[in-house]
């Protein structure tokens, strides 16, 4: 049995606007990190007119890059503390799922087609899959490293949000402080984005150099640990909110530290993108993935087993153009329980029988939303290094527990 530690009920406080125009709301370049957004009226089409409303209630569109529908659901609200959060996520008709705003390639507001997209997001849209039989059924809930009801943990504790997917590092101390940590979907490292000018090229070169790093992030601590047992002298600047790269281009440090991932992403929008390099030495390894409140193991095994179908498909080379086919012509028994043809697999853990094919079909395995969003076709051709299939060459470790 999983650890069942007492929950503090944290209040929330929802923001609401006094004044301006719902215009001036939906034209913003992300949502505001308050619980201030914007619910979409049911459409029977994708070329209908929306009509939008001010509530209290989180973010519902459709985050899929195929379609531009917004997608309506019924009116999210907060799971109780002690609730069953699959009773709550079928009761109310839609998942609270906890992402990034403005970290293209993983989580992203587009707000001129309204729509969120990215890695992360696409998880989201696997869990409301397999729970709900509909991807589209997610209300996403922008949550910050910043105080304020909606920072990532505090989010995830008072219930705020269902499951946070959203660039961050499975730790020690973060599981043993009322949080659990699903599979890993994304293997990182921390490394250093400098100017090529700089002449910085290796570790080394950083001593006694200005270095930003987010306050209360483990790329604080992570910089602090290495350099230290290295013997490299430096001055750390912290940065907070979300100012950190906005502080390096503006010359406040001479380098800024964050996972590879998200300074390749951020590299790609700066005004000068060729002027810059990341530094090919990392120090640390960042396990990043889903991150639930402790005390419902059902819930875990959920989200695991959701995250796992995707790696478990590109395992058994199912993906989401073949997976109909598969479905009518597989003589596999792995294929066959992965898609709810065989098995009782989905039933254990409170789902239909066919939540693999929904997963699948609805979104695609891990190899489908890993190009979509950062493979050789996107902007960001991020090369997937350790986040390949264990079994398909490249030195992969991406791996699933069977499904049998």
């Amino acid at each position: 049995m999983r650890r069942f530690a007492p929950f503090i009920i944290i209040g929330i406080s929802l923001l609401t606007m006094a004044c301006g125009s719902l215009g001036r709301l939906v034209s913003q370049a992300v949502p505001t990190p308050e619980v201030i957004v914007v619910t979409a009226t049911p459409q029977k089409g994708a070329d209908q007119e929306v009509s939008l409303q001010l509530t209290e209630t989180p973010v519902v569109v459709d985050a899929t890059p195929k379609t531009d529908t917004v997608v309506a659901t019924p009116e999210p609200a907060p799971t109780s503390i002690g609730e069953s959060t699959l009773v709550a996520v079928q009761s109310r008709g839609v998942l609270n799922c906890g992402v990034n705003a403005d970290l293209p390639g993983f989580g992203f507001y587009d707000a001129v087609r309204k729509r969120w997209t990215g890695f992360d997001v696409d998880f989201c849209r696997v869990i409301a899959a397999a729970v709900l039989g509909d991807a589209n059924k997610v209300a996403y809930i922008p949550v910050t490293t910043s105080d304020g009801p909606n920072e990532r943990f505090t989010a995830i504790r008072s219930k705020l949000v269902d499951v946070v997917i959203r660039n961050t590092t499975w730790t020690a101390s973060r599981d043993g402080a009322g949080l659990m940590f699903g599979p890993t979907t994304f293997h990182d490292g921390q490394t250093f984005l400098v100017t090529k000018k700089s002449g910085i090229t290796k570790l080394e070169d950083l001593r006694d150099k200005r270095i930003c790093a987010s306050a209360g992030t483990t790329s604080l601590i992570n910089l602090r640990d290495d350099f230290a047992a290295r013997g490299i002298t430096f001055e750390a600047v912290e940065i907070t909110g979300d100012a950190l790269f906005q502080s390096y281009l503006d010359g406040k440090c001479d380098a800024v530290t964050s996972d590879s991932s998200q300074l390749a992403v951020q590299r790609v929008n700066f005004p000068k993108p060729d002027d810059h390099v990341i530094l090919g030495d990392r120090i640390s390894r960042e396990p990043l993935g889903p991150v639930m409140a402790e005390g419902d193991d059902q819930w875990y095994d959920i989200v695991s087993w959701s995250v796992y179908a995707t790696m478990y498909a590109e395992e058994l080379r199912v993906d989401r153009s073949n997976v109909d086919q598969m479905l009518t012509t597989s003589k596999d028994p792995r294929v066959l329980r992965l898609l709810g043809a065989e098995g009782k697999i989905g039933a254990q853990f409170g789902l239909a029988p066919d939540f693999g094919y929904q997963i699948v079909s609805q979104v695609g395995n891990y190899g489908d939303i890993y190009n979509a969003n950062l493979g050789p076709t996107t902007m960001f051709n991020i090369d997937r290094g350790p986040n390949k299939a264990w079994n398909l060459g490249g030195g992969g470790v991406l791996a699933s527990p069977p499904f049998r």
